[in-house]
C-alpha cells in the first residue's frame, strides 16, 4: 500500500509541473516559464524564417535575382547616347524604346553630347532615373570634354604632367568631381594611372602625373580621394600600363615588350597601390607578347584580366575595357569582341562599335553555354554594388 501511494504521489507532482502559475506566482517559483521560453528560442534560432533569411541580402543581391538575361547583359554595356538610337544631346522618344529592349547600365559622354550647361543637365537627369552609369573623360587637361567647351565656365587644368604634389592632385580631383556632380555626371575614366615613361609616346605624355611610378602612385590616390570627396566615382587607366609604348591603341596594334616582372618594377606601381580605393580599373589594348601567349590585346586577354589583375593581384572590382570603338579592337575584330572581353574577365564593355550586334551575340554566347549565366552573375552583381555604393540602384 505505501508503494502505490507513493507512486501516485509523485504521479501528481509531475502532473503539477505542467499547470498554468497562479497570478501571484513568480518564474523562479515556477521553473516551466524559464523553461518554455528557452525552448522557443531554440526553436527560433534553429529554425529562422524567411524574412529573416532574406533579409540578410543585399539589396543588389535582391535586385540580381528579379533581373532577366536581357537586363543582366545591359548592365554590361556603356555606350555612347546615340547608339540608342535618339539624340546625341537630349533624351527622347526613340532612346527610351531603345532602353526597352536594350537596358544598357550606362553611357559616356562626348564632346558633341555636350551643348550648354542647362542641355547637360536637363539630359543626364533623365538619364539619371534609369540608374545609370553616367561617364566622361575629364581627366583635365587635354582630355577634358566640359572644361574645353567654351560654354562651361570651369576651372581648366593645362595638364596632369604640370600638377606639383599630393595636395594638387586632390584640388583636381575634387575640383572636377564638384563640377561634374554639378551637371549630373556620376563616373570620371579617371584618373590617369600611366607612368610617362617614354618621351616617344604619342597617346599618353603629360596627361600621366609623371614619369616616376612612385609619384604617380600618391597622386592617384591624392586624385581619387579628391574625386571621392565630390561624390564622383573613377576608373583609374590604362591597366596594365600604356605609359612606355610608341604606338597609339586609338589607331591600330601596339605592342609592349615587357615581362610581367618588369611591369611590376614600374607600370604596375600606381594600379596595385590604388586597386583598394578606385571604383572601377579600365583595361587598355595594348598587346603583351612576353606576358601572354595569347596573340591578344590585354583587354581581351584572360590572362591580363583574370590571371594576373584579378588572381595575381587580387582585385575584385569592376572590370571595364578602354573604348572598344579604338582601332586595336575595330582593325582586327567584329562582334566577337564584347564576348571575348567578357569571357576575358572584364564586367563592362565600354562603346563597342555596333552596339546592338555585340549584345545579342553575348545573349548568344550564354545562352549556348559558351559563357555560364553564373559570371555574368558575378559581373552584375559587383555592377550593382557599386551602383547601390552611390545611390543609383533602382
Amino acid at each position: 500500500m505505501k508503494r502505490t501511494f507513493a507512486l501516485c504521489l509523485a504521479l501528481m507532482m509531475l502532473c503539477g509541473c505542467t499547470s498554468v502559475p497562479s497570478a501571484t506566482q513568480s518564474p523562479t517559483e515556477v521553473g516551466e516559464i524559464e523553461i518554455n521560453y528557452i525552448t522557443e528560442a531554440t526553436e527560433a534560432t534553429e529554425a529562422p524564417t524567411e524574412a529573416l533569411t532574406e533579409a540578410k541580402k543585399s539589396d543588389a543581391e535582391i535586385a540580381l535575382e528579379s533581373m532577366t538575361l536581357r537586363e543582366k547583359i545591359g548592365q554590361m554595356f556603356i555606350v555612347r547616347p546615340e547608339a540608342l538610337g535618339g539624340s546625341k544631346t537630349s533624351f527622347d522618344d526613340n532612346m527610351a524604346l531603345a532602353l526597352e529592349e536594350y537596358p544598357v547600365g550606362g553611357v559616356a559622354l562626348f564632346s558633341g553630347n555636350i551643348t550648354t550647361p542647362a542641355a547637360l543637365a536637363d539630359f543626364t537627369k533623365e538619364l539619371s532615373e534609369y540608374g545609370m552609369f553616367i561617364g566622361i573623360d575629364e581627366e583635365g587637361g587635354t582630355v577634358s570634354r566640359i572644361a574645353r567647351n567654351n560654354n562651361f565656365k570651369v576651372k581648366a587644368f593645362h595638364s596632369m604632367g604640370d600638377i606639383a604634389g599630393e595636395d594638387a592632385a586632390r584640388y583636381v580631383g575634387k575640383t572636377i568631381g564638384n563640377y561634374l556632380k554639378k551637371y549630373g555626371v556620376n563616373l570620371d575614366f579617371a584618373p590617369v594611372a600611366d607612368v610617362n615613361s617614354n618621351p616617344d609616346n604619342p597617346v599618353i605624355g603629360k596627361r600621366a602625373f609623371s614619369d616616376n611610378a612612385e609619384t604617380v602612385s600618391g597622386m592617384v590616390s591624392s586624385a581619387i580621394n579628391g574625386f571621392h570627396e565630390a561624390g564622383i566615382m573613377t576608373s583609374i587607366k590604362h591597366f596594365p600600363g600604356h605609359g612606355d609604348t610608341n604606338a597609339d591603341t586609338h589607331t591600330g596594334y601596339v605592342r609592349l615588350d615587357k615581362t610581367w616582372d618588369e611591369l611590376r618594377e614600374c607600370e604596375l606601381i600606381p594600379f596595385a597601390d590604388n586597386l583598394a580605393k578606385t571604383d572601377m580599373v579600365m583595361v587598355s589594348h595594348i598587346t603583351l607578347p612576353k606576358v601572354t601567349d595569347d596573340g591578344l590585346p590585354a583587354t581581351l586577354s584572360q590572362t591580363v584580366v583574370t590571371e594576373k589583375l584579378r588572381g595575381e593581384m587580387g582585385y575584385d572590382g569592376v572590370v571595364i575595357t578602354d573604348s572598344m570603338e579604338m582601332g586595336a579592337i575595330t582593325s582586327a575584330y567584329g562582334a566577337e569582341s564584347a564576348v571575348m572581353a567578357i569571357k576575358a574577365g572584364c564586367d563592362i564593355v565600354l562603346m563597342p562599335l555596333d552596339f546592338e550586334e555585340n549584345f545579342e551575340a553575348v545573349i548568344s554566347a550564354v545562352e549556348n553555354g559558351e559563357i555560364t549565366e553564373e559570371q555574368i552573375n558575378a559581373s552584375v552583381l559587383r555592377i550593382l554594388e557599386l551602383k547601390d555604393k552611390y545611390g543609383l540602384l533602382k
